[in-house]
């Protein structure tokens, strides 16, 4: 049995601490878990809507905005937060410090806009841990071996928690939002969603890949490497939420339904256009979430979320590429469960769902872990309602 060392890793996201009542409401939280006896990490997402204020502030000045200095813009948000929650859990009569990713020891590879870590280094966390401090830590950022300011992509946050808790060999890595956990389904989508107790860090994986917003599917894969115990739970309460780590026994095959509405279909065709695709695609690390590549004809599926430089990326495929390229808008619905992609009874009864429900297939992809159906954007909303009631309510 792993020894405990007594330390906790908590991460809020942006609506936990989107006004300063909601920090305050936080260092309460923090307080409480410290009066338990703990050694108290905190990481931190930039207040409400802050990145996406940001964002556009940077795009009325320039349409295709340098990912550095896009970088160097984000990372204020994140040290707004940090600070002013270092403020409050002062106020609950407890030390504390504010640390942004670099200071934290978070070293990440050299990519802009969607930054891998590569090594923490928690030296001075683990210092200041040691005198009684609460430490609270900028998420979604770190710093290259380059010394260059980097972010970790849209919910990068988490990322920055569970990459922390495993360097510190934390007992666990809470992930607190709005939401109580991981349902089946996006309840804002689906009424019917139930909240999973338990998910397997591969079923989450899977999730978190295709589109369900809960978890960055990057703190996921840090989860499951270290054996970190993670928990995806609610602010507004002390326990509770789903323990992402183990697969638990279910009566279905089918654990959860995920849909994106907002995904681009990329395709190539002919050898030396798509040599070329892939090359652009490449240098500008398009994060791609399918990619098929049969002879001469190339296609690829991504979201743009952590391209901010998307309309330069875009004039250069056309550029390059010319009449072999065509980009068009797409959506896909997933479905997540041990073994489901290697069922052709379940993968025929999921296109006779789609087809009773009035959606028209674009194409099918399995993975032994998920089917994912993908149709138009306008479809999206409706095809989860229908598989989540086939497959999960049911």
């Amino acid at each position: 049995m792993t020894q405990q060392t007594g330390i906790v890793v908590q991460k809020y996201g942006g609506s936990s601490v989107a006004d300063v009542d909601k920090i305050r409401l936080v260092a309460a939280r923090v307080a409480r878990t410290k009066a338990a006896g703990k050694k108290v990490v905190v990481v931190v997402s930039a207040m409400g809507k802050t990145t996406n204020a940001l964002i556009d502030k940077a795009k009325q000045v320039s349409p295709s905005p340098s990912r550095r200095e896009l970088d160097m813009l984000l990372t204020c948000g994140e040290r707004e937060a940090m600070a002013l929650l270092a403020m409050a859990v002062s106020e609950q009569g407890l030390e504390s410090i504010s640390f942004t990713g670099s200071q934290a020891g978070i070293m990440t590879n050299d990519r802009h806009s969607g930054a891998r870590i590569l090594e923490v280094r928690p030296f001075r966390i683990e210092d200041e841990l040691d005198r009684g401090k609460v430490v609270i830590v900028a998420g979604f950022q770190g710093v290259s071996y380059k010394r260059e300011v980097t972010t970790l992509g849209r919910g990068g946050s988490d990322t920055t928690a569970v990459a922390l808790a495993a360097a510190l060999r934390a007992d666990y890595c809470e992930i607190c939002s709005d939401v109580d956990g991981v349902y089946t389904a996006d309840p804002r989508v689906v009424g019917a969603a139930e909240l999973l107790t338990a998910i397997s860090h591969d079923e989450m994986l899977e999730l978190a890949a295709q589109g369900a917003k809960v978890l960055h599917d990057a703190s996921v894969e840090f989860a499951r490497k270290s054996g970190i115990a993670l928990y995806a739970r609610a602010t507004n309460k002390d326990g509770g939420g789903t323990r992402i780590d183990w697969s638990p026994e279910r009566e279905r095959q089918v654990a959860a339904v995920t849909g994106q509405a907002a995904l681009v279909r990329l395709r190539a065709s002919g050898g030396a256009a798509v040599e070329n695709a892939l090359q652009i695609l490449e240098a500008a690390s398009i994060p791609l979430t399918h990619l098929d590549l049969e002879g001469k004809e190339l296609r690829a599926w991504f979201t743009t979320a952590d391209v901010p430089d998307w309309a330069a990326v875009k004039t250069k495929l056309e550029t390059v590429l010319g009449s072999n390229l065509e980009l068009g808008e797409e959506g896909a619905v997933t479905m997540v469960g041990h073994g489901i992609g290697g069922n052709p009874g379940i993968i025929v009864r999921a296109r006779a769902t789609a087809i009773g429900a009035g959606v028209p297939l674009n194409a099918v992809s399995v993975s032994p872990l998920r089917i994912t159906l993908w149709c138009d954007r306008p479809h999206v909303d409706d095809l989860t309602r229908a598989l989540h009631k086939a497959f999960v309510e049911s």
